[in-house]
């Protein structure tokens, strides 16, 4: 197995699929939740080397006036240019992996759970034993981030573009949960998926 040897499993799927509900389910359980966008978020603090790799490359209209990256408009324009997109996950993919796998170490839990929307397209999966798919019709993608965020739905449209295509994601599913189900019967699927991980911990 991977980091000291505990048995760490992958959790994705794309933009709205509904990855919080699942993964508050599994840290109701008592497992420990490592979070890719919080470690993207971290890594991007401001003086911090990343900060400093983006806004040389973007210029200073990309740091709000208390210093933190301006979010929205970073996400507007690597969705409408591929080479900036790169350009960006080059400054931060490494050192959002360095930050999951610090994480990762500290985990006490049975097994941990990596959560990460780009667990396959960043190679994150090689950090983890098997992966957990959460599934939804692209429809039902479009319709939840466009009410939760209130983003436009081109943009939406462009962030599901730019992650792997749904056929291909669910190849790479050792389980897949279809979150298009009623959100009532999601902590009984959580618990029965639960356990089995359980037992394969040990």
């Amino acid at each position: 197995m991977t980091t000291q040897q505990k048995l760490i499993i992958g959790l994705t799927g794309g933009i709205g699929s509904g990855k919080t509900a699942v993964s508050d389910r599994f840290k109701a359980f008592g497992i420990h939740i490592v979070d890719a966008d919080i470690a993207a978020r971290t890594v991007v603090e401001p003086n911090k080397a990343a900060w400093h790799d983006i806004k040389d490359f973007f210029g200073p209209e990309i740091l709000l006036a208390d210093q933190t990256l301006n979010r929205a408009w970073l996400r507007q324009q690597v969705f409408a240019d591929s080479e900036k997109r790169k350009a960006l996950e080059t400054f931060t993919h490494p050192r959002i992996r360095d930050e999951i796998i610090r994480d990762l170490a500290s985990s006490t839990s049975a097994y941990t759970i990596l959560v990460s929307p780009l667990l396959i397209e960043s190679g994150q999966f090689k950090l983890v034993e098997k992966v957990i798919i959460i599934d939804v019709p692209e429809a039902v993608q479009i319709e939840r981030t466009c009410s939760r965020d209130n983003n436009d739905i081109e943009q939406v449209k462009r962030i599901i573009a730019a992650q792997l295509p749904r056929e291909q994601r669910l190849t790479h599913g050792d389980w897949i949960i279809d979150n298009n189900e009623p959100l009532e019967t999601l902590t009984s699927r959580i618990e029965s998926l639960h356990q089995e991980l359980l037992k394969l911990a040990q």
